[in-house]
């Protein structure tokens, strides 16, 4: 199990090497958030680039340290530049960043998520009731009716009922899983941190979930898995509880959100309120 304070210091310098370095993470994510994710990336110090085709999805991954892949608003292209640009930073051996947001809704989702299960993405996050799914879905966890937990892109489970399937697949990935929710879980499958913070506000506002999958990607270009999704995660619930302090509804929140994403330090982010165990 890893530190308490090892965790800080390696989130301070991920967070200071990211604004001193403006590195690319591209994207290919849902149509509904694809501004709020590259937005977010900006303001953390990334750099965003957004793409849709297959061959430019690989292009992303040559170009930059490391890809997005969001399973949202799926077009019928997408059956080929998913898994081609899964593949292909799989094979390079660069970072990705998974969100499986719908498990369950269609044939197609569902297909490609199967198709994702060998190229082992860096960090994987989502909502309980979808990493469950995808745990079950990739056989790591049996649970037969986990493809029918997510009530579309909301869950169904509490944080704390996905800890199980989070381990499995961060074990199985040799990487790291985010599991969202009024406190987030992340781990590496040895050690778990819960991270506090953030608002009510973010579930009002359609994308901070998505956009959450782009700064992750961000953070994976400067530091290891498990360093980038506590790095990530705690950036967001401080930003989140900081916009709420100045904020009362959603459209005001999301624009000081953005804004707190941007002033957050190093030593700020590493400082937001955790708690660690082990696996």
């Amino acid at each position: 199990m890893i530190e308490k304070n090892q965790i800080e210091a390696a989130v301070a310098a991920a967070a200071r090497k990211v604004r001193e370095t403006n590195p690319m993470a591209g994207s290919i994510t849902n149509t509904v958030t694809i501004d709020f994710v590259a937005n977010a990336q900006l303001a953390v110090g990334g750099s965003a680039a957004m793409v849709y085709l297959p061959d430019e999805g690989e292009a992303l991954v040559a170009a930059g340290n490391a890809v997005y892949l969001n399973m949202g608003t799926l077009f019928p292209i997408y059956e080929q530049t998913i898994p081609a640009t899964a593949k292909a930073a799989h094979d390079a051996g660069k970072a990705w960043v998974l969100d499986p947001v719908g498990l369950g809704i269609g044939g197609l989702r569902t297909k490609l998520l199967e198709e994702l299960k060998p190229y082992k993405p860096t960090i994987v996050r989502g909502n309980a009731s979808e990493i469950i799914a995808l745990a079950s879905l990739w056989e790591l966890l049996g649970a037969e009716d986990a493809l029918d937990r997510p009530r579309g892109v909301d869950t169904t489970d509490g944080v704390d009922a996905a800890r199980e399937a989070a381990v499995a697949l961060a074990r199985y990935t040799g990487g790291a899983v985010v599991v969202s929710g009024e406190v987030d879980l992340v781990t590496d499958g040895t050690t778990v941190v819960r991270s506090h913070g953030g608002s009510e506000l973010m579930s009002k506002i359609t994308g901070c979930g998505c956009s959450q999958g782009g700064v992750l990607a961000v953070y994976a270009t400067c530091a290891d898995a498990f360093t980038a999704a506590v790095a990530g995660t705690a950036h967001y619930n401080l930003a989140g509880t900081r916009a709420a302090a100045v904020a009362t509804a959603p459209a005001s929140f999301k624009v000081a959100f953005i804004d707190e994403l941007y002033r957050a330090t190093g030593e700020e982010i590493a400082a937001n309120p955790m708690c660690v165990e082990e696996a």
